[in-house]
């Protein structure tokens, strides 16, 4: 078992009795990382939060999209392939569920991988790695949105410094 904190601190700043203060908050992690912390903007006011923090819908992706490369990092060294690059450009759907309520009804993670040496997984081989990453992932195992796997095909480019 282990065991992971995280610390979310917040300040009002702004009317709280009439729900106009700043949902801005900062998240802080072990080894003393912190990242600023927002509403999401389509899910408030958008004064009330902060253009390049991190909101909650985003976090959940990004730990579908992260979990998941690492068991697929992972799985493929142990089978022999060596992994050049891996990008992810995950993307969540926030929309009523089942009971009603909005959730994260569905991630979609588009996994392009780029390998290097002699041996190259085959399309089928490709896809086991992938479905084993899925099935091992701790996150996936821990929610009850749809995750579904889109790999992409090609080379993985340069880090593209134009997104937030």
């Amino acid at each position: 078992m282990s065991i992971y904190r995280a610390t979310v601190d917040w300040r009002c700043d702004g009317d709280f009795a009439a729900r106009s203060y700043s949902r801005v908050h900062t998240l802080g992690f072990d080894g003393g990382l912190a990242v600023p912390g927002t509403a999401g903007p389509a899910n408030v006011n958008p004064r009330y939060s902060m253009e390049g923090a991190l909101d909650p819908e985003q976090a959940f992706v990004a730990s579908l999209s992260a979990c998941h490369m690492l068991w697929f990092l992972d799985i493929a060294a142990r089978a022999g392939f060596l992994v050049e690059a891996y990008r992810d450009e995950a993307e969540g759907t926030l929309a009523e569920g089942p009971s009603g309520k909005q959730m994260m009804t569905r991630v979609a993670l588009s996994p392009q991988v780029s390998f290097t040496g002699e041996r190259r997984p085959t399309a089928d081989e490709l896809a086991d790695l992938h479905h084993r990453a899925h099935e091992a992932c701790f996150i996936a195992n821990s929610v009850k949105s749809e995750v579904a796997i889109v790999v992409r095909e090609g080379p993985v480019g340069p880090p593209r410094h134009d997104e937030p």
